[in-house]
């Protein structure tokens, strides 16, 4: 719990850093965009078991 509040907290503070220096946001702008994010993270997840299972 303790890596996500700090992920959460870095994440505020890049966003208000790169809000004051006029750049748009390191991130995806719309839903979309976030679903891949995490559709990539699922399927990371997912190879790991696949490896493990064939790696017996």
């Amino acid at each position: 719990m303790k890596d996500i509040i700090l992920s959460l907290l870095v994440g505020a503070l890049l966003g208000a850093v790169f809000k004051l220096l006029k750049l748009p946001a390191p991130a995806p702008p719309v839903l979309s965009g976030i679903v891949g994010i995490f559709g990539i993270f699922l399927g990371g997840i997912g190879m790991e078991y696949v490896l493990r299972y064939f790696a017996k």
